[in-house]
């Protein structure tokens, strides 16, 4: 899938040595053209999910940057683990565009990658951090 709309920005290698910050901007660049070809260049425009959409597929990449510069330990979980919640909502939102025929399967099949691949990083760090806070 490389439509207008939904741009790859990288390629599946480069993807795979990318950090969890720079994913996750991408992801949102990606997720903020999906906002605007739902909203202006559809026939059956949509608005409400394209919205939820746009606030969490771009609230991920912002948890991360927030983390970057963490007050404490604690802190930086928080910030990582509100970004994995935030992924976990867009993969929702995306899931549902595509069940609802907003989007195609083809669509959406980059966007649910590069969203699991998110979640699966994200899971690791908590888990990580987790582990540390406990020994």
């Amino acid at each position: 899938m490389n439509s207008i709309y939904l741009p790859i920005f990288s390629n599946e290698e480069e993807k795979k040595k990318m950090k969890i910050e720079e994913l996750s901007f991408d992801f949102a660049k990606r997720i903020v053209f999906l906002r605007k070809h739902l909203t202006t260049t559809s026939d059956n425009k949509e608005f409400v999910i394209s919205k939820q959409i746009l606030r969490s597929g771009t609230s991920i990449g912002a948890n991360i940057a927030e983390a970057e510069h963490p007050q404490s330990t604690a802190d930086y979980l928080n910030k990582v683990s509100i970004a994995l919640k935030e992924a976990n909502e867009t993969k929702f939102w995306l899931l549902l565009l595509r069940d609802c025929n907003y989007i195609s399967e083809k669509e959406s099949e980059s966007l649910l990658s590069d969203c699991y691949r998110i979640i699966k990083i994200l899971v690791t760090i908590v888990g990580k951090i987790k582990s540390k806070i406990k020994n």
